[in-house]
């Protein structure tokens, strides 16, 4: 399977039809379906259901439009580390962080590196723990910010000094926003919006003391931007961290802490006896001394 072929299937993905897709890849129509032909022959397998003027792809063709545009983009990271020049440091740094006012530590070292090295590029791509540690995995990306426990045996990791606070996030006309802290017995009858990895934290779970399936979970969500504007509709109160969503002035929302207080602890996290860029070296390096 080459590399070639791979990015005209994406193409022809992007595109949902052999014409755009022959026009953005400069190439006839009769050759870009018979490689087309020729790879689905490779795979034993159909990647597309042609219409009369539409291309969708079949389960098999999604399995390798995801693998592919990880395939491709691993590609591109490759050869941006290795044509990295030597005289003046340039190239991308690929972060994954969560939600999170503890950032700030990351995006100062950020642009401390940039002060010095100006051809050197952040891209910071948002998620929770499963998608962070999934991408570092593939080498997707160089580094990622985490909350709670680190698989020590796969990852390094730098702890980083600051502590989120786990909350309520409601509207200021709710009933429990009467209320200084919340504890565990006012959630237990209300419609909860909690995000999709909240109860692997541990001290999140004891709180409740009870299942998760035993509570009323109204909606979950990724990134608390949704979670918020669940809120705002009165689906129901957010489990979340503070300082995430602005409650200040004439916000509609506010937030109230747990009690017992729970706090998250942070850490940036990268591979083990990963190889990293120039670019990727220094910053690690900036993390460290701020550390």
């Amino acid at each position: 399977m080459e590399l070639r072929v791979l990015q005209y299937f994406l193409a022809v993905a992007r595109e949902e039809n052999i014409s755009g897709a022959a026009e953005f890849l400069h190439l006839s129509q009769p050759t870009l379906s018979r490689q087309l032909k020729d790879l689905e022959d490779e795979l034993g397998k159909q990647l597309f259901i042609r219409g009369n003027r539409k291309i969708t792809l079949t389960e098999e063709g999604m399995i390798l439009r995801k693998r592919a545009e990880e395939i491709t983009e691993l590609v591109k990271k490759t050869e941006d580390e290795i044509t990295s020049s030597d005289d003046a440091l340039a190239g991308n740094i690929t972060i994954g962080a969560g939600e999170t006012d503890g950032n700030r530590f990351l995006i100062k070292a950020m642009n401390a590196i940039q002060q010095d090295y100006p051809l050197v590029h952040f891209h910071i791509i948002s998620g929770d723990k499963e998608m962070i540690t999934e991408a570092i995995d593939r080498g997707s990306i160089d580094f990622g910010i985490v909350f709670g426990n680190i698989d020590t045996a796969k990852y390094d990791s730098i702890p980083i000094d600051y502590k989120d606070t786990w909350g309520v996030l409601m509207r200021r006309d709710a009933e429990l926003a009467k209320k200084e802290f919340i504890t565990a017995e006012d959630l237990m009858d209300k419609p909860l919006i909690i995000s999709r990895q909240a109860f692997q934290n541990s001290e999140l779970k004891n709180f409740f003391h009870t299942e998760q399936e035993k509570l009323n979970i109204a909606a979950t969500y990724s990134l608390l931007f949704n979670g918020s504007l669940m809120v705002d509709e009165g689906l129901g109160y957010a489990i979340c961290f503070d300082k995430l969503v602005n409650v200040s002035g004439d916000s509609s929302l506010c937030f109230r802490p747990l009690k017992p207080k729970i706090e998250a602890h942070m850490g940036i996290i990268w591979k083990k006896y990963q190889v990293f860029s120039k670019p990727a070296q220094k910053f690690l390096q900036k993390l460290q001394e701020t550390e």
